[in-house]
């Protein structure tokens, strides 16, 4: 009965207006779900026509189905509401503006035409009234609305900047970062991990897993989850990793929270060591050199007027000339010992490889007074550039060319020495191989050939090797020796990574 008698008040005064403003009222509102989707024209523009479009619709409807009796006026309300809520303050004034205009006119043409019922102004006028009120309140909220989307926005923004930040410093720190959560699954890596843990970095994801990353690593998560003093040692991931000291701790004070792991490079730690040490070398070395050179000379110098003696028979030249040699020794040994404890530090600057190995082959075939043609020089790319102190890194190469020419035997080729410059296969890391063809170190003392004072040729200081170390450690690079594929004895020198140094800006 209610549904009968709601379709007998709807249009009742003029059934076919009302149903064909009903159609267009209908069409407009598809037509303009379609055109809110485009953007164009904008949304503000298509908003207020659209509401206009709902004030005419709704005043001729009300019309039809017997003016403000109807109820349909209401719906005004509606409209100015949304509106309001969408559009500026003036447009929304404006828009209640219309439709009071709007009602009073609906009115007015009643009083003149239409017999059939009365006007009422009085109820026009007070609805026209609530459609001002309601505008001037949904701007209130719009504005407050606009506000706190505004804050929202700016506070996205500062989000979206402090991630992005963070993220920057994240990945241009030196210090290796690694964040896992309770079940060892790696949500955040930065550049200098995946360097220092000797893996190739993977654009697309993260590893799944921290122990496919290193295993060792999530190994000694685990002894650290399970005992909380645990201080881990340090690791090496792989053969050609950097050698790591992690360090870890709770992300949060839950037990199920994250670990963030920190991953030092010893190299760095190892070049902080040893500027103290040539500190306190070079003090010990100042008493050295007054309190042994200066007897040292005089030794040598009564061993040098002692040759000269026409008197002397062969074994006391001899046993003078074992004064000298050893004077000699000793003198040299003093000399690299003062060297290193006068040595500044290292001045890093970027070389081109290629060129440098270049001019490098040719000063020590012209030095040494050998053809160019038995030395070889092996280059993977012609733009490998390293990190290093120019002058230091001429005396380490001169150094173990140097044991390599005196221990190496000639190929069938002719060749006596390579130089092979390439990047590592298991990370983009310069490396630099010394090849000789001789005897080789024997592998029970391959761990002390780098000690100082270690040497096998009597006619040694034993300290070749350990300056051309030390001076590597200072430039973050490492040496080492290994044996290649085919047992030939090789010098190598890993140097550090270009993007991890701080003063390159290709991080």
């Amino acid at each position: 009965m209610s549904s009968q008698a709601g379709a007998e008040v709807l249009g009742r005064y003029n059934h076919s207006l009302f149903f064909w403003t009903s159609t267009l009222y209908l069409a407009s509102s598809l037509i303009h779900s379609f055109t809110i989707q485009r953007c164009h024209p904008s949304f503000v523009t298509q908003t207020f026509y659209q509401v206009i479009i709902d004030i005419a619709a709704l005043v001729v409807l009300m019309h039809t189905s017997g003016s403000l009796q109807s109820g349909l006026g209401i719906l005004l309300i509606v409209a100015i509401a949304g509106g309001s809520l969408l559009i500026a303050k003036r447009s929304a004034i404006f828009l209640a503006a219309i439709a009071t205009i709007s009602l009073l006119l609906e009115q007015t043409y009643t009083t003149l035409y239409v017999a059939s019922f009365s006007a009422n102004f009085t109820q026009a006028g007070l609805l026209g009234a609530t459609l001002f009120a309601i505008a001037a309140v949904a701007q209130v909220l719009a504005r407050r609305v606009r506000d706190s989307e505004a804050l929202a926005a700016q506070r996205g923004v500062d989000l979206a900047n402090m991630e992005q930040l963070t993220e920057y410093v994240i990945q241009r720190m030196q210090t290796g970062i690694v964040v896992v959560d309770s079940h060892n699954s790696v949500r955040l890596i930065n550049q200098s991990a995946w360097h220092l843990l000797g893996t190739l970095r993977d654009n697309d994801h993260n590893p799944q897993q921290l122990y496919h990353l290193s295993p060792l690593l999530a190994a000694q998560l685990e002894q650290w989850r399970h005992h909380g003093g645990y201080r881990a040692p340090p690791l090496r991931a792989s053969n050609s990793a950097a050698e790591v000291l992690p360090r870890f701790a709770h992300l949060g004070s839950d037990h199920n929270a994250g670990t963030l792991i920190f991953l030092e490079d010893t190299a760095a730690a190892a070049q902080q060591a040893q500027q103290l040490k040539l500190a306190s070398l070079g003090r010990l070395t100042a008493s050295i050199a007054h309190e042994i050179r200066n007897p040292l000379g005089a030794i040598s110098h009564a061993g040098q007027l002692l040759a000269e003696s026409p008197h002397l028979d062969s074994s006391e030249t001899r046993l003078t000339q074992i004064i000298l040699d050893h004077s000699k020794r000793m003198n040299t040994i003093i000399e690299n010992v003062l060297q290193l404890s006068r040595r500044q530090a290292s001045q890093p600057e970027e070389i081109h490889l290629a060129s440098w190995l270049n001019h490098f082959i040719a000063e020590l075939c012209h030095t040494r007074q050998i053809a160019q043609s038995t030395l070889q020089l092996r280059l993977e790319t012609g733009d490998i550039t390293v990190h290093f102190d120019p002058s230091q890194l001429q005396q380490i190469v001169w150094n173990l060319c140097q044991n390599g020419l005196r221990y190496t035997r000639p190929r069938a080729d002719g060749i006596v020495l390579v130089l092979a410059a390439y990047l590592a296969r298991e990370r983009p890391t310069p490396c630099l191989d010394i090849i000789d063809f001789g005897p080789g170190v024997e592998s029970s003392i391959e761990g002390q050939i780098f000690e100082p004072f270690f040497t096998t040729d009597s006619r040694g200081t034993g300290l070749g090797l350990y300056i051309a170390r030390e001076l590597c450690e200072s430039n973050q690079a490492r040496l080492t020796y290994q044996r290649t594929p085919l047992g030939e004895s090789c010098f190598r020198i890993t140097f550090t990574d270009q993007r991890r140094n701080p003063n390159s800006e290709s991080a």
